[in-house]
């Protein structure tokens, strides 16, 4: 698409060995015992804590795919970022005081605990699957095609060149290199990022918008609606959004060890939640400085790209930033990258030493958890390089990853959620969930994919059938499981052993959490009715 200046590729190189020196320094000292490889010693702040939610969260997925939903659809999309505020909360509230009481360091080894052992094996298995398929896999793919777009470098060459880059340092480092990068990276996203909706801004009277009524009308008023309930051009509801991403949401941010190992490596209780409200506050950003953007490049350059919505953002990059900031940019879309991969690199290593080698061999030595935490490390890079390539005919990035995600989300929630909040819930309950639960959406998500192969018409999603979109799916899937979940209970005649002290009475809030909390829940209602 474009050469790109000398300067540009300097500071781009620059960053990445920046990047990779931070990481290396300050893991010099926190190393030597599995609590300082794994959870960083237990001793980070609140700040630290949410950048790093936020980081780990948005990955070149986010970069791509909603400027590529806010060009097709508009700012609806956006309510992906914004209800996230609110899981945050619950897993402040809910979540954060269970794990940091019960003292795991995965959230397989709390389901075993809830549970049984059993469960925490399947848990496991779909952890480090989604780390490896999913938040791994697809942001390397979706960086590589941002970067083939702009420099025509060769995807697999650049899925190799940020393998690298990002391996050095978490293999080597462990949670304190990861969250101390994601805190430089959140800078650079959010800067990068916010420099190309202003110029995107900028170039608007060039092409004669002068206004923000004058913008409305040159992209559609209904691109600036976040509460929009025409599933006829949507193809959902506001309700399918609002239901299928609580789901989604509260697996994600309360229920995946890839996000939530920062909270579990947290100072104290207040810390954790301090950090999860933070990044509550950080996740208003993505709609205003990656979802707008895809707005302004329907009003900017609709005509050069077309139906190929992929390219948005790349057009975007190399038509509005000049030589230096595109540089800068180009540091962004590696820190999404980066961020993503290092901590799902991190939550593999660590689920395998402590869910898969210290249950096969129990009294390992700290240095040969840590080591086989970086043969981990390593294997799964190598394995996520290998596979990331072969992405390139799936759809949508973003709504692929979110429909992937929903096959087996809806029974971890109906697990954790209905586990912390009733001890009725049975160890066969829980296994039968998780196993049941997800089959059944994997049966349907293959139905609907793939056998049109074999001459059979999609009568899932299809508005000529049963018009389920993949939202409404996921609150259906939630439903079916958490039937599966409460109907064993009742049947199962074994009894159900909860550890001593496993429901502790809760900890009143501290006046800051209190006071922050109900400050982020007025904002966000605050930006909801301004874009109603």
């Amino acid at each position: 698409m474009g050469s790109i200046a000398t300067i540009d590729v300097s500071i781009i190189i620059i960053y990445l060995l920046a990047i990779i020196f931070v990481g290396l320094w300050y893991s010099r000292k926190r190393k030597s015992t599995t609590k300082d490889y794994f959870l960083a010693g237990k001793s980070l702040t609140w700040g630290v804590i949410g950048a790093s939610l936020f980081a780990s969260n948005i990955s070149t997925i986010h970069l791509v795919g909603l400027a590529e939903s806010g060009y097709k659809d508009g700012i609806v999309w956006g309510n992906f970022e914004w209800f996230s505020a609110f899981e945050l909360l619950i897993l402040a509230f809910i979540f954060i005081p269970f794990y940091l009481r019960t003292k795991v360091t995965t959230l397989p080894e709390f389901l075993e605990k809830r549970y049984d052992n059993r469960s925490r094996v399947v848990l496991a298995i779909f952890s480090i699957m989604a780390a490896l398929f999913m938040h791994i896999g697809v942001s390397f793919y979706a960086g590589a095609v941002v970067f083939e777009k702009i420099f025509g470098i060769n995807i697999v060459l650049s899925i190799i060149i940020i393998a690298l880059a990002t391996g050095i340092y978490t293999i080597i480092g462990g949670l304190t290199s990861v969250v101390i990068t994601e805190s430089v990276q959140t800078i650079v996203l959010i800067f990068g990022s916010l420099t190309i909706t202003i110029l995107a801004i900028l170039e608007l009277p060039d092409i004669g918008i002068h206004s923000y009524h004058e913008f409305k009308e040159a992209v559609d008023p209904d691109r600036l609606m976040a509460v929009d309930f025409d599933s006829a051009k949507k193809g959902f509801t506001f309700m399918d959004i609002l239901l299928g991403h609580l789901i989604l949401g509260i697996w994600y941010w309360c229920t995946d060890q890839t996000i939530v190992q920062r909270t579990l490596g947290a100072k104290n209780e207040k810390q954790a939640k301090l950090g999860a409200i933070f990044a509550g506050f950080l996740k208003i950003l993505p709609v205003f400085i990656m979802v707008v953007p895809g707005i302004l490049a329907f009003a900017l350059f609709h005509d050069q790209i077309g139906s190929d919505t992929k390219n948005v953002l790349p057009i975007l990059i190399m038509n509005l930033m000049p030589i230096g900031l595109k540089g800068l940019m180009i540091a962004a879309l590696l820190a999404a990258v980066m961020s993503s991969v290092a901590a799902a690199l991190n939550s593999c290593s660590t689920l395998i030493v402590f869910d898969v080698f210290d249950k096969l061999k129990t009294n390992l030595a700290d240095k040969t958890k840590i080591r086989i935490g970086r043969i981990t490390a390593v294997l799964v890079l190598l394995l996520a390089v290998i596979w990331s390539p072969f992405l390139g005919n799936l759809g949508a990035i973003f709504e692929l990853i979110n429909q992937m995600f929903g096959i087996f989300a809806p029974s971890i929630v109906a697990v954790f959620l209905w586990g912390v909040i009733s001890h009725k819930g049975t160890a066969n309950a829980s296994f039968w969930t998780l196993i049941g639960g997800s089959l059944f959406a994997a049966s349907v998500f293959y139905i609907e994919k793939y056998m049109t192969i074999y001459g059979l018409e999609n009568y899932i999603s299809n508005p000529a059938g049963l018009d389920i979109n993949w939202l409404r799916q996921t609150y259906i899937y939630f439903i079916i499981s958490s039937v599966i979940y409460f109907s064993t209970s009742i049947l199962d005649k074994t009894k159900q052993t909860i550890p001593e002290g496993f429901y502790l009475t809760m900890k009143t809030p501290s006046k800051t959490v209190n006071l922050l909390s109900a400050t982020l829940v007025i904002v966000m209602l605050i930006i909801y009715i301004i874009f109603y």
